[in-house]
This record gives C-alpha cells, sequence and structure tokens, in this order.
C-alpha cells in the first residue's frame, strides 16, 4: 500500500514540475510577443498588466499598466515588454511615456538606455540613431554597451548614434513640436 502511495505522491510531484514549466513558458511567451501596429490598424494590443486604447489623429495606442504608468505608442512602433512593468524594448518609431514616482523604469532601444524616476518623455528610434526628449523630469541615457552616461532635464535631448559623442542639447521648439505632434500634442 506504500509503494502505491508513494507511486502516486510521485507522478503527482512530476505533473506538478511539468504545469509549473508550462506556466513559466506560456509567461516567457507573452513577455516576448511584439506589439506592433501597423497605421490606421486598431488591434487591441497590450503588455502584460496594462490597458489599452486606441486613439485617432494621428493613430496611436495608449497602454495603462497602473503605478503612475502610461505608455503612448506610435502606430507601427515595435514594442516588446521586459520583466513585469520594469522596461520594455523599442526597435523602432516612437513612445511617451509618462510615470510618476517609482522604483525604476527603462526603455531599451538598439543604440541606447534611457533609465527614468518619475518623469515623461519620448524616445525615438531611427535608423542609427535613438532621440531622447524630456518633457518634465528627468532621465539618463547611456550608450546600450554601457559607456558614459548623461542625465537630461526638462525641455532637453540627446542623439545616440554609434561613434557620436553623447551631447545633451535643449531642443529647438519646432523639433519638439515635430515630436509631440506624433502624439497628438
Amino acid at each position: 500500500m506504500d509503494k502505491v502511495v508513494t507511486r502516486r505522491a510521485s507522478r503527482c510531484r512530476v505533473a506538478a514540475r511539468a504545469t509549473a514549466r508550462a506556466v513559466v513558458m506560456a509567461a516567457v511567451l507573452v513577455m516576448t510577443v511584439p506589439l506592433t501596429l501597423l497605421p490606421g490598424e486598431a488591434r487591441a494590443q497590450t503588455l502584460p498588466g496594462c490597458a489599452a486604447a486606441s486613439l485617432d489623429d494621428p493613430p496611436r495606442q495608449v497602454l495603462d499598466c497602473g503605478n503612475g504608468l502610461v505608455i503612448e505608442q506610435e502606430a507601427a512602433a515595435a514594442l516588446t515588454a521586459q520583466a513585469p512593468q520594469s522596461g520594455v524594448d523599442l526597435e523602432g518609431r516612437a513612445i511617451l511615456i509618462e510615470v510618476s514616482p517609482r522604483d525604476s523604469f527603462q526603455v531599451l532601444t538598439p543604440h541606447a538606455i534611457a533609465t527614468v524616476r518619475g518623469t515623461r518623455f519620448a524616445v525615438d528610434v531611427g535608423a542609427g540613431v535613438t532621440s531622447v526628449f524630456v518633457v518634465e523630469g528627468r532621465v539618463e541615457v547611456a550608450r546600450r554597451e554601457g559607456s558614459a552616461a548623461v542625465l537630461l532635464g526638462p525641455g532637453e535631448g540627446v542623439d545616440v548614434s554609434p561613434g557620436e559623442p553623447l551631447v545633451v542639447r535643449a531642443w529647438p521648439q519646432p523639433r519638439v513640436r515635430a515630436l509631440l505632434a506624433r502624439f497628438g500634442r
């Protein structure tokens, strides 16, 4: 009788481990699904734990992730979640982020890492360059390979491209207006 109980308990442990592995694999798949909207597309796509709403003029999607994190992504922005609400990977186009005070949030692009604590800023990824602009608050920007970082304040931006120094500049109003117009502002 004890052998039967032991075998059943062993089978239950094996099944529980297999179920746990399946849940972890499903969570990893959900966390790595690229979130891409084509122009004019109104599909409801979201990051885990975030509520999505589509907006027009210009077409974009707003992801409200709670705890003061709101990500507005331009149509066709290629956005992928990192660990739950700790950051996103942005491969192309632009996002506007509002983060109220919290531990940390980062945007990882092919060229740069932007890390924030309580702010509103935009990140735009183009061919060979990532541009970061701060509307309010502070954002630290470094090259993806981890070189020296710069700290941006309100009205300041930096363009990160291979082989070029990180130079903090007050952005001219036409450039600021053109970037923010992509988010209906």
